[in-house]
């Protein structure tokens, strides 16, 4: 089976160099661009399976890049960008990048970055093959025909919250979801800014959820970011 091919959109050559060095040492596939619009039709013409992309491009910024993806396709992006506040991170998730790596990055964390997404599309591929309401992730199910989860076999006593934020992360397995991601989604616009709710709900959630909260195994917090439901083998 062929690994994804992968479009590096980067315009500084040394650190172009070291990532498409690194896929090919890997058996990974690549289409290179650097430059945003060059990024876009080469996006559009070879249909990759995911994008590699910087944010400080020299003719439009990578934000817009994302914009413009994300407005005809599913095209899992991750970021590779100097940009390391929090702020950046939000922005370039909450405009529909699937995950942000920081420069400098090691090759290691890249190549797991790079795993972390093609399980999540190797589950979506099989999730649209199945045609499955249910969702299994290690010992957790989730039967969302009939509003139920369960852990080891044994029904999860959650609140209409609580499912719901599980539903959400479920559903985007291997994804960073921001937090104004989440509280629109679960609560609506009006608890857009009301981040202390939503961590007394993830908390609560977490208490039902993992077997043992100091060493979570299905949901990730990135500190000032969001959170990722991780794909437990």
């Amino acid at each position: 089976m062929n690994k994804p091919l992968i479009l590096v959109v980067e315009d500084d050559p040394p650190v172009r160099n070291l990532i498409t060095t690194t896929l090919k040492t890997n058996d990974y596939r690549y289409l290179v661009a650097a430059k945003g619009e060059e990024a876009i039709l080469e996006a559009s013409s070879h249909n990759p399976d995911i994008m590699l992309l910087d944010l400080g491009l020299p003719d439009i910024d990578g934000i817009e890049v994302i914009h413009n993806i994300r407005s005809w396709s599913n095209l899992p992006i991750i970021v590779i960008s100097a940009r390391s506040e929090d702020t950046d991170k939000i922005e370039a998730l909450d405009a529909g990048a699937d995950d942000y790596l920081t420069k400098p990055f090691s090759v290691e964390e890249l190549l797991a970055r790079l795993r972390v997404t093609q399980r999540r599309l190797s589950y979506m591929s099989a999730e649209r093959q199945n045609n499955s309401s249910v969702f299994v992730n290690g010992n957790l199910k989730i039967d969302y025909a009939a509003g139920c989860a369960y852990l080891n076999g044994e029904e999860l006593h959650l609140t209409p919250i609580e499912y719901k934020l599980l539903c959400l992360l479920s559903k985007n397995v291997g994804k960073v979801l921001t937090h104004t991601y989440i509280t629109q989604n679960i609560w609506g616009r009006s608890w857009e800014n009301d981040i202390a709710s939503q961590r007394v709900f993830m908390a609560t959630l977490r208490k039902k959820l993992e077997p043992s909260p100091d060493s979570p195994q299905y949901i990730q917090t990135h500190i000032g970011v969001g959170y990722r439901m991780m794909r437990v083998e």
